[in-house]
């Protein structure tokens, strides 16, 4: 939606001083910057409350009616304009089910596997890998970083490796690691296809699209988990999680997302997404009482050095 606003808009703008170009992409950039750290805050919550139910909902049931959930909060802000771009959705069904599958299906299966080995905390600090990945789609696709930006995201990646690494670049991978690293790349493929979307096309069209599209995708699995596996409990140990991470980390925070990536584009956004590491720990520090050393510190100290020197880069662009 962000998109088709910003094209409508630029006849307009055209038409302004030089001076009030300037100021509305500044504004436009902090209102991106701003969307990017909604999502990426609660992005980060969702790690806690997929570590927290992994012991009672099997993750592709999990993941399936995250989506349901999901698909029944935006319907009502975005039935209407999905049923006005019906023939849009038919025309670029192909992209929407390439999306689908990155950002909907894939991504968050792998996230919600990822749960049953590794913490919270690894969880967030391997998804912070993911901007690296997004600066080099970026860069593939023609975008130009920078030199301020791409030392920023080097500064912002050694952080992340140190914070990974306890304080050491070496650092031992298990397999639900791995599984976040699939998730990592999953997710940043998805960054990438944003910047495609057709500027005709809605964001909560779009949305709500790739919502439903995602949990006709996940049925078949979720049909066989639960033949084999069985259902669970509605607890409030399992439907808490689901309802955080089917109303705020999937229709609040892709929302917010894909505005972003739309406003100031999936490679600066990642710059934000690097704030994830902080986020977590301080999530894990409320919620968990996980103390956080010196050595943490000045590695969060690394992110958001890297964040603030990524961002000052593009807001002088």
């Amino acid at each position: 939606m962000a998109v088709t606003d910003r094209a409508r808009t630029v006849p307009h703008t055209e038409q302004q001083p030089h001076s009030t170009g300037r100021n509305g992409a500044t504004a436009g950039l902090g209102a991106g910057v701003a969307l990017a750290l909604l999502a990426t805050v609660v992005w980060s919550g969702s790690f806690v409350a997929t570590r927290g139910m992994a012991d009672t909902v099997p993750p592709v049931q999990a993941v399936f009616w995250r989506w349901i959930i999901a698909l029944i909060a935006v319907a009502p802000f975005a039935a209407r304009q999905a049923w006005r771009q019906r023939a849009l959705i038919r025309q670029h069904f192909g992209y929407i089910a390439l999306a689908t599958l990155f950002g909907v299906a894939l991504y968050n299966t792998l996230v919600h596997q990822a749960g049953l080995t590794t913490s919270a905390s690894n969880m967030g600090m391997i998804m912070a890998a993911s901007p690296v990945i997004m600066a080099c789609y970026a860069r593939l696709g023609g975008e130009r970083l920078g030199p301020r930006r791409t030392v920023g995201m080097l500064v912002a990646a050694l952080g992340v490796l140190l914070l990974v690494g306890d304080g050491s670049l070496g650092f031992d991978v298990g397999a639900g690691d791995l599984w976040m690293f699939g998730a990592a790349l999953s997710f940043s493929t998805y960054s990438a296809l944003l910047k495609r979307r057709p500027a005709e096309l809605g964001g909560l069209a779009f949305l709500i699209t790739t919502f439903a599209l995602g949990a006709l995708m996940l049925a078949p699995a979720y049909a066989v988990s639960l033949t084999l596996q069985g259902g669970f409990a509605l607890t409030p140990g399992s439907v808490g999680p689901l309802l955080y991470v089917g109303v705020f980390s999937s229709a609040v925070a892709f929302f917010a997302w894909n505005r972003a990536v739309a406003a100031i584009g999936a490679a600066r956004a990642g710059i934000v997404y690097y704030l994830q590491p902080v986020c977590v720990a301080g999530l894990g520090l409320l919620l968990l009482g996980e103390r956080t050393g010196p050595a943490q510190l000045l590695c969060m100290a690394l992110i958001l050095g890297g964040v603030g020197l990524g961002s000052a880069a593009g807001a002088r662009r």
